[in-house]
């Protein structure tokens, strides 16, 4: 067996510090919203007392029921505090899509062609997905 260890590539170095960092920070903010939900600090969409009513319920039933947002919705229920913990989530959901915009210039630096396209398509793949211009499923 050989002892040579495999090195990674600058690339992938950089997409893992941005994602050691943005987990960090994501875990963070969860956190940091979580406490402030639990805390009562801010009101709440759904009282914390009031969640049992609704946890066997399907998500179409809530949403009917609650008249809650759906989609990119919950952005302006962002002074509830149950809302707020969203933040986070959709931080740590965005994260791919900044730590391959990280890596793209040294992949057009390296001229790693092939990289490059997939790079992009994943970008754009996700911030489509992101954006709630395709809708899909029942909601």
């Amino acid at each position: 067996m050989s002892n040579d260890k495999v090195k990674a590539s600058e690339e992938q170095i950089a997409y893992a510090n941005i994602l050691n960092i943005g987990m960090w920070f994501g875990l963070a903010v969860l956190t940091f919203t979580f406490i402030i939900y639990v805390s009562g600090i801010f009101q709440s969409f759904v009282p914390i007392e009031d969640l049992p009513k609704y946890w066997g319920m399907k998500a179409k039933d809530y949403i009917h029921i609650l008249n809650a947002p759906t989609g990119w919705g919950w952005a302006a229920m962002i002074g509830k505090g149950d809302y707020m913990n969203f933040v986070g989530i959709a931080m740590l959901a965005g994260l791919t899509i900044l730590c391959y915009l990280v890596i793209l210039p040294i992949l057009i630096r390296k001229k790693d062609t092939p990289y490059i396209i997939i790079a992009i398509l994943e970008v754009a793949v996700l911030a489509l997905a992101a954006s709630g211009i395709l809708k899909v499923g029942g909601h």
